[in-house]
């Protein structure tokens, strides 16, 4: 009887246009959290805030800033040490523990309504990402090098959108069909997906040591950092991400409060507009889709024709072009200049996010990628807080449309006669007996201005658009040539010039 022949030779892995199984699987993995997470951050600006909105929270610009402002905190500085843990525990244990805690938030999103309620929910989604992000991309950088590594965080980054893309109309119809409950909801119920596509792949090796124990991985992470060439990094990097999260995070209110986009929304299905007192408006989140079609459209093909640029030198193009865009689309109410706007920055944001990814996982040494990969939110997560607290100041002082109307009906009309106000927002209600829900009315009603005239009138008197906008262009140009300085720098120093 002949033995039979085993053979010894490994199975071979699918792989598609050079990428490994699990890359794919990964890809997969992002666009569904993106997904659920931008069917509620697209919409959730206002929902917190916007005063004429039947179903929302009508919190004060400052007190979204505060939400929006620790929300950044947990979920981009956390993972400076998350990181660490991904490397050492391992990349799909830290993925499960993440989607459990969205869900777990997106839940408490839907039903508390009070401020600490709606805070504390906001900071349990917010700490679920923060495992997520470098158990994610920790995993990613596994399968990329300096060969393929501009192309794959392109792939990536384009994947990512297709999710966030879909997202911004799903928000729309759910909004205006089921209220916004239902958002949360479904974002909960599409996050839970993310547990099936983790049985697709076996884990990565991190290449870090299985030893280590929590206190020490905590010591690890928080040695590494104080590189100072690599704070300074950081730190350029935070300025211009505290510009650039204002066009998600700021732009919505803006839109529903000036930008008129009827002419836009007479072209589109009407499932993509709402119905206001100015008429049928394009909904703001189907604006600012623009930008995720333009990534889905674009990236692939931008990421190809910069792969043999120097990242530093891509970053620094990508921050001017999008420093342009953030400039257009703030300094006007018109719905197709807002556009164009939206085209520039999106550009910009081709150049710049996926390559501060590319940037660290190709500077990251051996064993530290979700580690350093950790790090790459950290300018996310100064630039979104400082960012965030200065627009509620901003917004809520001299932007929001419904505090410019109660600030009028004190300057201009008989019921601010005799009264004093100290330049608090908030202490107009009180003083004019007029809530901020009911502000624009009460103009219109005493102006003897209908919806459209009455936000002219308040565009024309107050300049919303300046005062909100030309300061954050102004720390996007001092980013610019802050990066300048820095790239030049690092062509001396081997272990930074990539």
């Amino acid at each position: 009887m002949t033995n039979a022949t085993v053979s010894t030779e490994p199975k071979k892995e699918f792989s598609m246009f050079g990428f490994r199984q699990g890359y794919w699987m990964l890809c997969g993995i992002e666009m569904f959290e993106r997904m659920a997470y931008f069917l509620v951050r697209a919409v959730v600006a206002v929902y917190i805030m916007q005063a004429d909105d039947p179903g929302g929270l009508h919190f004060t610009a400052a007190q979204k800033g505060q939400i929006f402002g620790w929300w950044f905190v947990f979920q981009s500085i956390l993972p400076m040490v998350t990181g660490g843990y991904a490397d050492r525990y391992g990349y799909k244990k830290t993925i499960a523990f993440s989607v459990t805690m969205n869900i777990l938030g997106f839940v408490m999103m839907a039903y508390l309504r009070t401020f600490w309620g709606f805070f504390g929910a906001v900071m349990t989604l917010a700490t679920g990402t923060a495992f997520f992000k470098p158990g994610l991309q920790g995993s990613l950088a596994q399968n990329l090098d300096k060969s393929n590594s501009s192309v794959g965080w392109g792939i990536f980054y384009w994947i990512v959108n297709i999710g966030a893309f879909i997202a911004h109309p799903l928000a729309g119809v759910l909004q205006v069909g089921l209220g916004w409950k239902a958002i949360f909801l479904t974002s909960a119920g599409i996050t839970a997906c993310n547990y099936l596509w983790l049985l697709t792949f076996k884990d990565f090796p991190s290449g870090a040591s299985k030893t280590e124990g929590p206190l020490a991985v905590f010591v690890r992470t928080i040695k590494n950092i104080f590189e100072p060439r690599l704070i300074a990094w950081l730190l350029i990097m935070s300025c211009f991400w505290l510009m650039m999260y204002q066009l998600w995070d700021l732009h919505p209110n803006f839109i529903t409060d000036w930008v008129d986009s009827s002419a836009i929304s007479a072209l589109l299905p009407n499932f993509l507009s709402h119905e206001t007192d100015r008429g049928w408006q394009v909904l703001q989140q189907n604006m600012l889709a623009l930008n995720s079609l333009l990534i889905v459209c674009l990236m692939i093909p931008v990421s190809w024709a910069v792969r043999r640029i120097r990242t530093l030198e891509a970053m620094v193009i990508g921050m001017c072009v999008a420093t342009v865009g953030i400039l257009v689309a703030g300094l006007t109410s018109v719905g197709w200049f807002f556009l164009l706007g939206v085209l520039f920055f999106s550009l910009g944001e081709m150049l710049t996010g996926p390559k501060k990814n590319e940037y660290l996982g190709l500077i990251a040494p051996p064993g530290k990628k979700g580690l350093y990969l950790g790090y790459v939110n950290i300018p996310v997560g100064i630039g979104g807080y400082v960012g965030s607290r200065l627009a509620g100041y901003v917004y809520g002082h001299y932007g929001e449309k419904a505090v410019l109307a109660q600030k009028y009906l004190l300057e201009h009309t008989s019921l601010g006669e005799g009264k004093v106000w100290n330049g608090d927002p908030d202490a107009l209600s009180g003083l004019l007996n007029v809530p901020r829900t009911e502000a624009v009315l009460k103009l219109q009603e005493l102006t003897g201005k209908n919806a459209v005239e009455a936000t002219q009138l308040l565009w024309n008197t107050y300049s919303p658009h300046l005062y909100v906008w030309i300061p954050f262009a102004c720390i996007g140009v001092l980013a610019v040539i802050a990066l300048v300085i820095f790239a030049r720098m690092a062509k001396r120093w081997s272990d930074m010039n990539a």
